[in-house]
């Protein structure tokens, strides 16, 4: 049996007891999705997976022909992102929910996590577009999302770092200064994430890499989410908020 005291330092020590409820809603939302996929007839599905993709050629004159029809050529956008190939393509990207949507949620709050998460979803699709139009080729997944939210975290990872270590970011997000647009893309250890997050990519769309579980890699989506998290971040909340634990529903 656990004691109280037990329990808490459990949840001290332990990263997942300490996710934000809207971080574990967001990872429960597509975990029921790909569960209730899995009692789907095939056909049935597929056209579910269809509808709810993000496809190119729906803005190339094929949106009435596609499930979905008009309707899913304006949600895809956010869509997509709930709908995972397979089991393991699903836990690739809930870990990287899990490991950079903390910090951002338990700074901005969760109707701003969520806001922010879905401007980088919307963002991702639309890079995808821009370099795809026309493409019947469906792009699904939340990992543009999470890219964005990956970009926000280092610009407040390594602030942290600066006013004193690493665990500041995971005890006390509020208190961290955000780094401005200037001194981030002047700061030599973001411009080497974002360079290995580019030459990373880079390869996947060369056919390089090692393909996304269950498909291949959007490079595009992810490059688009990233740098729409990296430069957006700061408009979804102060630079600097008060130096005051974050409220239990937010731990």
């Amino acid at each position: 049996m656990f004691t109280a005291e037990k329990e808490t330092r459990l949840n001290e020590r332990t990263p997942i007891f300490n996710a934000p409820s809207v971080v574990l809603g967001a990872l429960f939302v597509i975990v029921v999705v790909h569960v209730a996929r899995l009692l789907l007839p095939e056909e049935l599905d597929a056209r579910v997976v269809l509808a709810l993709a993000f496809i190119p050629a729906r803005y190339d004159g094929y949106a009435a022909a596609l499930p979905g029809g008009l309707v899913s050529a304006v949600t895809s956008f956010l869509s997509h992102a709930l709908v995972h190939a397979n089991a393991a393509h699903l836990l690739l990207n809930g870990a990287w929910l899990l490991a950079f949507g903390g910090a951002v949620a338990a700074r901005v709050g969760a109707v701003r996590f969520l806001g922010f998460a879905s401007f980088c979803a919307v963002a991702a699709a639309t890079t995808f577009l821009c370099a795809n139009w026309g493409l019947l080729a469906p792009m699904i997944g939340a990992s543009g999302a999470v890219a964005g939210l990956m970009a926000a975290s280092i610009r407040l990872l390594f602030s942290a770092i600066d006013q004193g270590g690493f665990a500041l970011l995971r005890t006390n997000p509020r208190a961290v200064r955000l780094m401005g647009l200037a001194e981030t893309f002047g700061d030599r250890r973001i411009l080497a994430v974002t360079g290995i997050w580019i030459v990373i990519n880079a390869l996947a769309a060369i056919g390089l890499s090692v393909p996304e579980p269950g498909g291949a890699i959007a490079w595009e989506a992810h490059l688009g989410g990233y740098f729409a998290g990296l430069v957006t971040f700061g408009l979804f909340g102060p630079a600097r908020l008060a130096d005051v634990a974050a409220p239990d529903n937010l731990r």
